[in-house]
Protein backbone atom coordinates (compact mmCIF):
# COMPACT_ATOMS: atom_id res chain seq x y z
CA UNK A 1 0.00 0.00 0.00
CA UNK A 2 1.07 3.88 -0.41
CA UNK A 3 1.69 5.18 3.12
CA UNK A 4 1.42 8.34 1.31
CA UNK A 5 -0.44 9.27 -1.80
CA UNK A 6 1.89 9.51 -4.88
CA UNK A 7 0.80 12.84 -5.63
CA UNK A 8 1.67 14.05 -2.37
CA UNK A 9 4.90 11.91 -2.50
CA UNK A 10 5.74 13.27 -5.79
CA UNK A 11 4.56 17.32 -4.82
CA UNK A 12 6.88 16.97 -2.02
CA UNK A 13 9.87 15.85 -3.91
CA UNK A 14 9.50 18.40 -6.74
CA UNK A 15 9.84 21.11 -3.67
CA UNK A 16 13.80 19.93 -2.96
CA UNK A 17 15.27 20.45 -6.06
CA UNK A 18 17.78 22.90 -5.04
CA UNK A 19 19.11 19.54 -3.48
CA UNK A 20 20.71 18.47 -6.59
CA UNK A 21 23.85 17.61 -6.85
CA UNK A 22 25.74 15.74 -9.76
CA UNK A 23 26.58 12.59 -7.19
CA UNK A 24 23.60 12.49 -5.50
CA UNK A 25 21.21 12.54 -9.04
CA UNK A 26 23.91 9.84 -9.99
CA UNK A 27 23.45 7.44 -6.31
CA UNK A 28 19.43 8.03 -7.10
CA UNK A 29 19.98 7.11 -10.35
CA UNK A 30 21.73 3.75 -9.43
CA UNK A 31 18.99 3.10 -7.04
CA UNK A 32 16.39 3.04 -9.46
CA UNK A 33 18.25 1.09 -11.92
CA UNK A 34 19.31 -1.51 -9.43
CA UNK A 35 16.16 -1.44 -7.19
CA UNK A 36 18.34 -1.10 -4.58
CA UNK A 37 16.18 0.56 -1.79
CA UNK A 38 17.61 3.63 -0.71
CA UNK A 39 15.69 6.69 1.63
CA UNK A 40 15.13 8.79 -1.57
CA UNK A 41 15.01 12.53 -1.72
CA UNK A 42 12.17 13.68 1.31
CA UNK A 43 13.12 11.38 3.79
CA UNK A 44 16.72 11.97 3.25
CA UNK A 45 16.40 15.46 3.14
CA UNK A 46 14.20 14.89 6.32
CA UNK A 47 17.51 12.76 8.34
CA UNK A 48 19.51 16.10 7.28
CA UNK A 49 16.91 18.33 9.41
CA UNK A 50 17.07 15.84 12.17
CA UNK A 51 20.51 15.31 12.55
CA UNK A 52 21.13 19.45 12.14
CA UNK A 53 18.09 20.05 14.93
CA UNK A 54 19.78 18.02 17.35
CA UNK A 55 23.34 19.75 16.87
CA UNK A 56 25.16 16.21 15.57
CA UNK A 57 27.92 15.85 15.37
CA UNK A 58 28.47 12.00 15.89
CA UNK A 59 26.19 9.77 13.85
CA UNK A 60 26.10 5.91 13.71
CA UNK A 61 24.17 4.18 10.78
CA UNK A 62 23.24 0.59 11.23
CA UNK A 63 22.95 -0.39 7.43
CA UNK A 64 24.78 2.15 5.01
CA UNK A 65 24.15 0.26 1.61
CA UNK A 66 26.25 2.75 -0.84
CA UNK A 67 26.17 5.67 1.39
CA UNK A 68 23.19 7.18 0.41
CA UNK A 69 21.89 8.03 3.49
CA UNK A 70 25.23 8.86 4.69
CA UNK A 71 24.91 11.61 1.94
CA UNK A 72 22.72 13.78 4.76
CA UNK A 73 24.29 12.87 7.72
CA UNK A 74 27.38 13.95 6.13
CA UNK A 75 26.42 17.45 5.22
CA UNK A 76 24.54 17.62 8.66
CA UNK A 77 27.30 16.69 11.20
CA UNK A 78 30.15 19.81 9.71
CA UNK A 79 33.39 19.68 8.63
CA UNK A 80 34.71 18.66 11.97
CA UNK A 81 31.79 15.59 12.42
CA UNK A 82 32.11 11.92 12.12
CA UNK A 83 29.57 9.60 10.60
CA UNK A 84 30.15 5.93 10.86
CA UNK A 85 28.55 3.52 8.45
CA UNK A 86 28.49 -0.42 8.59
CA UNK A 87 27.21 -2.22 5.93
CA UNK A 88 28.38 -6.47 4.71
CA UNK A 89 29.05 -5.66 1.62
CA UNK A 90 32.49 -4.46 1.40
CA UNK A 91 31.58 -3.83 -2.59
CA UNK A 92 28.96 -0.81 -0.97
CA UNK A 93 32.26 0.47 0.79
CA UNK A 94 33.63 0.89 -2.39
CA UNK A 95 31.10 2.81 -3.80
CA UNK A 96 31.09 4.72 -0.75
CA UNK A 97 33.99 5.76 -0.87
CA UNK A 98 33.37 6.85 -4.79
CA UNK A 99 30.01 9.04 -4.27
CA UNK A 100 31.05 10.56 -1.13
CA UNK A 101 34.50 11.71 -2.08
CA UNK A 102 33.19 12.97 -5.36
CA UNK A 103 30.97 15.38 -3.25
CA UNK A 104 33.67 16.09 -0.82
CA UNK A 105 32.09 14.89 1.99
CA UNK A 106 34.40 11.41 2.53
CA UNK A 107 36.56 12.85 5.53
CA UNK A 108 33.85 12.85 7.82
CA UNK A 109 32.91 9.31 7.57
CA UNK A 110 34.31 5.70 8.65
CA UNK A 111 32.93 2.78 6.81
CA UNK A 112 32.97 -0.50 9.11
CA UNK A 113 32.59 -3.40 7.12
CA UNK A 114 30.80 -6.10 8.56
CA UNK A 115 27.46 -6.62 10.92
CA UNK A 116 25.85 -3.79 11.89
CA UNK A 117 25.67 -4.55 15.74
CA UNK A 118 28.61 -5.87 15.83
CA UNK A 119 30.01 -2.55 14.67
CA UNK A 120 28.18 -0.87 17.39
CA UNK A 121 29.32 -2.89 19.87
CA UNK A 122 32.79 -2.40 18.76
CA UNK A 123 32.79 1.79 18.77
CA UNK A 124 33.38 3.70 22.24
CA UNK A 125 30.70 6.42 23.64
CA UNK A 126 27.75 7.76 23.21
CA UNK A 127 25.86 8.68 20.13
CA UNK A 128 24.30 12.37 18.86
CA UNK A 129 21.98 10.17 16.48
CA UNK A 130 21.91 6.47 15.69
CA UNK A 131 20.13 5.35 12.47
CA UNK A 132 18.80 1.98 12.20
CA UNK A 133 18.35 0.22 8.12
CA UNK A 134 19.06 -3.11 8.65
CA UNK A 135 16.80 -5.93 7.55
CA UNK A 136 13.56 -5.44 8.81
CA UNK A 137 13.43 -8.61 11.46
CA UNK A 138 16.71 -7.33 13.29
CA UNK A 139 14.85 -4.10 13.88
CA UNK A 140 14.23 -4.84 17.65
CA UNK A 141 17.75 -5.69 18.37
CA UNK A 142 18.46 -3.01 16.97
CA UNK A 143 16.78 -0.80 19.23
CA UNK A 144 17.80 -2.60 22.25
CA UNK A 145 21.70 -2.44 21.60
CA UNK A 146 21.07 1.87 20.29
CA UNK A 147 18.91 2.75 23.42
CA UNK A 148 21.58 3.28 25.94
CA UNK A 149 24.21 4.45 23.40
CA UNK A 150 22.20 7.85 22.81
CA UNK A 151 23.09 11.12 24.50
CA UNK A 152 20.21 12.98 26.03
CA UNK A 153 18.90 15.08 23.86
CA UNK A 154 19.76 12.92 20.38
CA UNK A 155 17.52 10.86 18.76
CA UNK A 156 17.42 7.05 17.26
CA UNK A 157 15.80 7.50 13.95
CA UNK A 158 14.73 4.37 11.72
CA UNK A 159 13.12 3.78 8.60
CA UNK A 160 10.70 1.70 6.68
CA UNK A 161 8.94 1.64 10.49
CA UNK A 162 5.20 0.88 8.77
CA UNK A 163 6.72 -1.49 5.93
CA UNK A 164 3.90 -1.27 3.48
CA UNK A 165 1.09 -1.65 6.03
CA UNK A 166 3.04 -4.78 7.29
CA UNK A 167 3.82 -3.16 10.78
CA UNK A 168 -0.16 -3.29 11.23
CA UNK A 169 -1.74 -6.38 9.57
CA UNK A 170 -1.73 -5.21 5.93
CA UNK A 171 -0.09 -6.74 3.03
CA UNK A 172 0.44 -10.12 4.44
CA UNK A 173 1.18 -12.48 1.74
CA UNK A 174 3.56 -15.11 3.14
CA UNK A 175 5.64 -15.90 5.68
CA UNK A 176 7.85 -13.12 5.61
CA UNK A 177 5.51 -10.41 5.48
CA UNK A 178 4.18 -11.83 8.70
CA UNK A 179 7.58 -12.42 10.15
CA UNK A 180 9.08 -9.07 9.62
CA UNK A 181 5.86 -7.16 9.86
CA UNK A 182 5.95 -8.54 13.36
CA UNK A 183 9.24 -7.48 14.01
CA UNK A 184 8.67 -4.20 12.37
CA UNK A 185 5.79 -3.58 14.73
CA UNK A 186 7.58 -4.78 18.18
CA UNK A 187 10.34 -2.43 17.63
CA UNK A 188 7.74 0.44 17.02
CA UNK A 189 6.28 -1.02 21.01
CA UNK A 190 9.07 -1.27 22.37
CA UNK A 191 10.06 2.25 21.52
CA UNK A 192 6.69 4.10 22.08
CA UNK A 193 6.37 2.57 25.59
CA UNK A 194 10.05 3.88 26.61
CA UNK A 195 9.39 6.30 29.04
CA UNK A 196 13.18 7.83 28.08
CA UNK A 197 12.05 8.62 25.11
CA UNK A 198 9.40 10.78 23.04
CA UNK A 199 8.33 9.51 19.90
CA UNK A 200 6.61 9.31 16.74
CA UNK A 201 6.28 8.03 13.30
CA UNK A 202 6.51 10.78 10.29
CA UNK A 203 4.46 9.07 7.86
CA UNK A 204 6.23 10.26 4.75
CA UNK A 205 7.44 7.21 2.33
CA UNK A 206 7.12 4.16 4.54
CA UNK A 207 7.07 5.47 7.60
CA UNK A 208 10.19 7.15 10.08
CA UNK A 209 10.73 6.74 13.38
CA UNK A 210 11.63 9.64 15.14
CA UNK A 211 12.71 9.49 19.17
CA UNK A 212 14.25 12.10 21.13
CA UNK A 213 15.81 10.64 24.55
CA UNK A 214 14.57 12.87 27.25
CA UNK A 215 15.56 10.93 30.15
Amino acid sequence: MDIVDPRAEGYMRGLLDRHDHPVLLEMEDMGAELGFPIVGRTVGVLLELLARSVGARRVLELGSGFGYSAYWFARAVGSAGEVHCTDGDPRNAVKAEDFLGRADLWSRVTFHVGDALEGLTALPGEFDVIYDDIDKDGYPAAWLAARDRIRVGGLYLCDNVLWSGRAFGVNIDDDYDRTTGEAVAEHNRLITGDERYVSNIVPTRDGVMVALRIA
